[in-house]
């Protein structure tokens, strides 16, 4: 059984919208796009490399998939680990909307969430990857059904854009498992999904 592991990119304000070009995303008007470009350099390499040393298979967003799909089965070269991987090993959408799609090995996930998403993780050998998708990532999160996270954290605010975690969404603890900065400032840390939040209270001193 796979286990699902998240790999989303935000800005300091938690915005996760159209981090790879101008063109991404302009949703609500935005004017970001390529927000992470500056800062992408062998520390960040590395471990995406690395990232995409461990996939079984692949869980996108239908926007994410989208774009994806104009841009990876582009790139033929077998040694590339993003796209030899991405355009190889199945990809699956949950979507009520995409019904024709064009990009080989690709899966459209029509039922309950939750049940297709486990569904998924069963039949997986390696990691369930989510690359981006924040919209997909809070749901699943909700769900519990998130295992792994890696949070990419850039030195810079935009003020504007769609945020990871947004009013109302599900109370989650997670286990910090390691990390580090890359040399351009990114942090890059990983966190397992622990469960519901615990609370306590920091009291006075008896003597007090």
């Amino acid at each position: 059984m796979g286990k699902l592991v998240s790999t989303l990119f935000i800005t300091l304000d938690g915005v996760y919208q159209a981090p790879g070009g101008p063109q991404e995303d302009t949703r609500g008007g935005f004017t970001h796009g390529g927000w992470s470009f500056p800062y992408a350099d062998e520390d960040f390499g590395r471990f995406i490399g690395e990232v995409f040393t461990r996939p079984g298979a692949f869980l996108l967003g239908r926007r994410t998939y989208d774009i994806f799909a104009t841009y990876w089965p582009k790139v033929t070269d077998p040694a590339d680990p993003v796209a030899s991987r991405l355009n190889s090993l199945p990809k699956y959408v949950p979507s009520s909307t995409l019904k024709d799609p064009g990009w080989a090995g690709t899966t459209v996930l029509t039922g309950d969430l939750a049940e297709e998403v486990a569904g998924v993780k069963e039949r997986t050998d390696g990691e369930v990857q989510v690359h981006g998708s924040g919209a997909l990532v809070r749901s699943l999160l909700a769900l519990g059904l998130v295992d792994t996270l890696h949070l990419l954290t850039f030195p810079v605010v935009l003020g504007s854009g769609f945020r990871l975690f947004t009013e109302g969404a599900a109370p989650t603890a997670f286990e910090h498992t390691g990390g580090s900065v890359t040399g351009a400032g990114v942090s890059v840390q990983t966190y397992d999904l622990k469960g519901r939040p615990e609370y306590g209270e920091f009291g006075l001193p008896e003597d007090v």
